[in-house]
């Protein structure tokens, strides 16, 4: 009975906290929004504009997913409440590790649901754009970004997220030189801000014979992807378009024709670059939402003219600027210098266990802004 007084207590003190998580979730606001676009979806000329179209659907599928989400999470600690009650009544011990065990997915549910609550920035709900560029260490740097993108790869489709491969720019000896992935999905932006910075990793080199022990760096640059809502000025005349033949996979035409589009924004000198699409003007298009979403931030920052403070400076990709270190070698150990979060599973986060120290960041974050 002393476990299902104290379960009994912590059961209500749960409760209350997720009935506080539908004010903190805004759950109300979902449902006047979903209101909105299925009335918009009922028009007849919902599908004249079909870009358009398939986005409110998303919007649909997201909030009416979220609601869901929060109710059966509700109801399962009402009835677990319920239950709980009933066994302390009839002093039935024998439920205590059912409830024990409904109790702590209950408990790991809230956490994650409780971590959207910390999403609280103006595009956090956007999908993210990732680019991964080898920094010093050779072909070892090249061989650990191309590790990077199978780790963020998995680490996407783990959360149900689409990673779509926008530029790849792959090296004849081993690994990549550079890639960029939009990962597509709700709140995919706001997950994956705290990963940008550059990675370091401490092994033994695969292409040394001598079997030494190498240091090597990757950067990861995160951006979100904007509307056509989002707007700001782009003067044509500080553009600097080129086009050039696509490397990447994508079939005969993409690698036969000049589709890849490269644009440079001169007064900043921002870069970007897209060879995905099969036609030139796809290319440009994406490559155009891509400068915007580095524009938009410099101007936040009010840092116009530090693009380094946006897009990482990659000619640093080095020592003492890392914010995370993978150690294969002596030991196995991956650690995150700005939380201090770590964990000895190295193979685990590499296949794409990333959620410790996303959290970590994202509660480190909120603490700071309270601080404040």
């Amino acid at each position: 009975m002393i476990i299902l007084e104290r379960l009994s207590r912590e059961i209500k003190t749960i409760k209350t906290k997720i009935v506080e998580l539908e004010v903190s979730l805004d759950i109300a606001k979902m449902k006047r929004y979903l209101e909105e676009i299925e009335f918009k979806i009922a028009a007849p000329d919902f599908w004249d504009d079909n870009e358009k179209a398939q986005g409110l659907l998303k919007q649909q599928k997201s909030y009416t997913q979220e609601i869901e989400n929060y109710q059966h999470l509700f109801n399962q600690v009402e009835d677990l409440e319920g239950l709980c009650e009933m066994a302390m009544m009839d002093e039935d011990d024998s439920l205590e590790q059912e409830l024990m065990q409904t109790y702590e997915v209950i408990s790991e549910t809230y956490e994650s649901l409780y971590l959207k609550t910390l999403l609280t920035g103006e595009f956090d709900h956007n999908n993210a754009i990732v680019a991964i560029h080898a920094g010093s260490g050779g072909t070892d740097a090249q061989d650990w970004a191309e590790m990077l993108l199978r780790m963020y790869t998995r680490w996407a489709e783990q959360h149900d997220y689409t990673v779509k491969v926008l530029d790849l720019q792959d090296d004849t000896t081993a690994g990549i030189k550079s890639a960029t992935l939009m990962i597509e999905g709700v709140n995919a932006y706001g997950f994956l801000k705290s990963e940008k910075g550059v990675h370091r990793i401490v092994r033994i080199s695969p292409f040394d014979a001598s079997g030494k022990r190498h240091t090597s760096f990757a950067s990861l640059d995160v951006m979100p992807e904007l509307d056509d809502s989002v707007e700001i000025d782009i003067n044509p005349v500080d553009l600097k378009i080129d086009t050039y033949r696509s490397s990447g996979a994508g079939g005969q035409h993409v690698n036969t024709t000049d589709s890849a589009v490269r644009i440079t924004h001169m007064p900043t000198g921002v870069v970007v670059q897209c060879q995905n699409e099969r036609s030139q003007i796809s290319n440009r298009a994406t490559a155009m939402k891509m400068l915007m979403a580095k524009l938009i931030e410099l101007k936040e920052r009010e840092q116009k003219d530090r693009v380094e403070d946006l897009a990482g400076d990659y000619s640093q990709i080095t020592w003492g600027s890392q914010i995370r270190s993978y150690v294969f070698h002596p030991y196995n150990m991956v650690k995150d210098h700005r939380t201090g979060a770590e964990v000895g599973n190295i193979q685990a986060v590499m296949d794409g266990d990333l959620d410790l120290f996303i959290e970590a960041y994202l509660k480190g974050s909120r603490k700071d802004d309270t601080d404040l």
